[in-house]
């Protein structure tokens, strides 16, 4: 698995900075109502004609807010159609019942969460910017407690 740099950008999210020893910042989201995280790359750093997931990567630590709630995953070329799901954020234990558990995060190996936000098809090795949002901007209830390690991109068919 290839990890990317990217550039990430939180709008009206307040965020804590710490370095550990990955090619991602971790970062805490201490307490906001409007949830607004985006992230972008350019597209030539990808290899052409392969299709793409981009996965959330996160831990959730005395969190509130997001129990039940739907976030919206987005992904794609900055001025193109973009692939959605609505996603949750809740931790695994939460979902034992939940029928569409793959709108739920997995638990990794390392620990983490991770939740798939989309796909994207990188065609002829495009030169243009990939666009991955993360957004819960219509209940504006509190939200806090959420630990961001980064996005991950990976091709579709690589196997954990």
């Amino acid at each position: 698995m290839n990890r990317v740099d990217f550039e990430v950008e939180a709008l009206y999210v307040h965020f804590l900075l710490y370095d550990i020893p990955t090619l991602f910042t971790e970062e805490e989201l201490i307490s906001v109502c409007w949830f607004e995280l985006r992230g972008k790359i350019n597209t030539c750093m990808l290899s052409p004609a392969t299709l793409y997931k981009a996965y959330l990567v996160f831990k959730l630590i005395e969190a509130y807010g997001f129990e039940g709630r739907p976030v919206e995953g987005i992904v794609g070329l900055a001025g193109s159609e973009s692939s959605k799901r609505t996603i949750y954020l809740d931790d695994e234990a939460s979902v034992s019942n939940v029928e569409n558990s793959e709108n739920y995060p997995k638990k990794r190996g390392d620990g983490w969460l991770e939740i798939e936000l989309g796909e994207f098809l990188n065609e002829e090795g495009d030169h243009g910017e990939l666009e991955i949002s993360v957004l819960e901007v219509e209940r504006l209830n509190w939200k806090e407690g959420l630990f961001v390690q980064g996005i991950e991109i990976r091709p579709k068919t690589e196997h954990k």
